[in-house]
């Protein structure tokens, strides 16, 4: 672990009541669940060969990504979260066991090193500031056992977006080359695009990794 405990002003800014705002618009709808679900079917789809016996998602907010997954797989799923208006709501909605939800940042999470089967992150690194990204990826590589997904916003060029009156709080980039870039150990499984005219997604692009030399041992 990377031992760095210190607050980033976009960790503070989502455990703040803005957080609490986003968690409070979002809701676990059949609709939005349906979508999801499509979106992780295609996402597993690239991994039928040999797949996670334990997903941790980093960033879960109410945990609509991990009950969508809970349909498809009896994997054992595990939260991130910082806000804690999200953390009560992820308990509620039982989506994952207690014990398996942390408070914790991307860069600092509290796991052993390739503990869990497949890491993922959902909208979560575009909220990264670039100067903490890498060490955020690289706790997320150091975590996870075999595979790694990065659903994000997608630009050709890092840029920084204005989010509902707010700066250096959303940045866009290649978020797939940024992984192999900074990890060119990692084998890209497969790639797509949620149009949101047709999916409901909010033009999502998403890539599954997959580390080569993954250790051969049982995951807790």
């Amino acid at each position: 672990m990377n031992d760095q405990n210190s607050e980033t002003p976009q960790s503070v800014f989502w455990r703040s009541e803005f957080g609490d705002a986003y968690t409070e618009r979002h809701e676990i709808s059949p609709e939005v669940l349906s979508v999801r679900t499509t979106l992780f079917k295609n996402i597993f789809e690239t991994v039928a060969g040999a797949p996670p016996n334990s997903i941790l998602e980093v960033g879960a907010n109410l945990g609509i990504n991990l009950q969508a997954i809970g349909h498809l797989t009896s994997a054992e799923l595990f939260a991130v979260e910082p806000n804690a208006l999200a953390r009560a709501k992820l308990l509620e909605n039982q989506v994952v066991p207690a014990d398996n939800i942390n408070d914790c940042l991307a860069h600092d999470l509290k796991f052993p090193d390739g503990s869990i089967d497949l890491v993922f992150t959902s909208g979560v690194l575009i909220h990264i500031h670039p100067d903490n990204l890498l060490a955020s990826c690289s706790e997320i590589y150091r975590v996870a056992r075999r595979y790694i997904v990065c659903i994000e916003y997608f630009s050709d060029k890092p840029e920084e977006i204005t989010y509902r009156g707010h700066e250096e709080v959303l940045f866009k980039r290649d978020f797939g080359s940024f992984w192999i870039d900074n990890f060119p150990d990692l084998d890209t499984k497969g790639y797509g695009f949620e149009w949101k005219r047709v999916t409901g997604l909010d033009n999502l692009t998403w890539w599954v990794f997959e580390k080569p030399t993954w250790p051969l041992t049982e995951c807790p």
